[in-house]
């Protein structure tokens, strides 16, 4: 499974609080069973669209996403993605080969 998040800081969030958020979601791959990967980080290309950062978390089976949904420590960064951006899409899907 890869769950992939882009989403935009506002305009009004410190560089503190960006790697605090940073920080918060690269801790998730430690945190939340069923984790196989995670990267998270800035666009340096220009060509995202308006979004300013993107996330790509790699699980091993759609329960896993699920209960990495419903995690404490996922919904914990849901509550500060919700403070410090200003848009976020999601694409959850299994790869196909």
């Amino acid at each position: 499974m890869e769950h992939v998040v882009l989403f935009t800081m506002r305009d009004d969030v410190s560089g503190e609080d960006t790697r605090d958020l940073i920080s918060s979601l690269n801790a998730l791959e430690e945190s939340v069973p069923g984790v196989v990967d995670l990267s998270v980080g800035e666009d340096f290309s220009g060509r995202s669209g308006g979004y300013t950062h993107g996330l790509v978390v790699r699980l091993r089976t759609r329960d896993d996403l699920q209960g990495y949904m419903q995690h404490p420590d996922h919904l914990a960064v849901v509550e500060k993605l919700d403070q410090r951006t200003t848009g976020r899409i999601v694409v959850d899907y299994e790869p196909e080969t």
